[in-house]
């Protein structure tokens, strides 16, 4: 009895497709991703620093993820009422935007003010006082964010005004293409979300030399060095054009028509100058004529203004 081959078995499939959007194609790079994720890993380690001690009571910030997206689709995830900080990100061009929800906002304040930071919180703008309060909280937040960047970019946050409706927020034009990192800030046992949004066009620049130098594995940097090497062996064995010429003259038109055999035209080039080396045009040497066996040939010689 013969047994028929058993098929191989299809390997389960592990994730998802993901939809390719032709609308945004460039997209950011999981060496982008990891490049970031490590900056905004440190930032909320040092975000959970400032929350505890400014609050006085036990506070966590913890990185939930790092997106791309158009701003119009962070404006809409947002909720209709929460407080916006932009800022600045000199060198990055655009502004960015640090969002924190009202209430979550409301409580902080509560909490330096020495309240409980109850589960009931006002639904407003906030007063001269309040936001005198929070803008110092979020001024160590801003300097913190400068510091885990530094290694990606050397950011300079200023903060250029707030707003409490994202509607309102004219942080950039609805179709510009921002990173989105998003975070979650327990305040007690309460979870709040909390978000940075930074314009994508002023981070790529930045992010390609962070990944390009540092943010790479051992064996993608052997890799580097070893492309580079090969690169630099073939580019000194291509074939380059060279000639070797007397100075050029200018003439006119009317003497270049005359021109016939037996024409005698004359040379600029003094007959104890040395020779033009050129290549494409451009001079790199100077040379006496003269012969090797049977073929002609060059010696390359100093010229007037190396020797002096």
């Amino acid at each position: 009895m013969t047994l028929a081959p058993q098929r191989p078995r299809r390997r389960a499939r592990t994730a998802e497709p993901t939809p390719y959007d032709f609308r945004r194609p460039i997209q950011l790079s999981r060496e982008h991703q990891r490049t970031l994720q490590l900056g905004f890993d440190g930032f909320a380690r040092q975000a959970t620093t400032v929350f505890t001690s400014s609050l006085r009571t036990v506070c966590s910030v913890t990185l939930v993820g790092i997106d791309q997206r158009t701003y119009a689709e962070y404006v809409d995830s947002l909720g209709p009422s929460t407080y916006l900080t932009l800022f600045s990100a000199d060198p990055m061009p655009g502004t960015g935007v640090l969002e924190i929800p009202l209430f979550a906002t409301m409580s902080c304040i509560d909490h330096m003010l020495g309240g409980p930071g109850s589960d009931e919180q006002p639904d407003r703008p906030l007063t001269e006082i309040e936001d005198g309060v929070i803008r110092g909280l979020v001024e160590r937040l801003l300097s913190e964010m400068r510091y885990s960047l530094d290694g990606i970019v050397v950011l300079e946050p200023t903060i250029t005004g707030n707003e409490y409706s994202p509607q309102f927020a004219q942080a950039a034009s609805a179709a510009d293409v921002m990173v989105v990192v998003s975070l979650e800030l327990r305040i007690g046992e309460r979870a709040h979300k909390m978000s940075i949004c930074l314009p994508f066009s002023g981070l790529l620049p930045h992010l390609a030399n962070a990944s390009g130098s540092g943010a790479v594995s051992d064996r993608e940097r052997a890799q580097r060095a070893e492309s580079s090497q090969l690169l630099h062996e073939q580019f000194n064995r291509v074939p380059v054009a060279v000639s070797v010429r007397f100075r050029p003259i200018t003439l006119d038109p009317e003497f270049l028509a005359a021109l016939q055999p037996g024409s005698v035209v004359r040379l600029s080039h003094p007959a104890s100058a040395p020779l033009d080396v050129t290549v494409a045009g451009t001079t790199f040497a100077h040379a006496t004529p003269g012969a090797r066996g049977q073929r002609l040939a060059a010696l390359i010689v100093t010229t007037p203004e190396e020797n002096s």
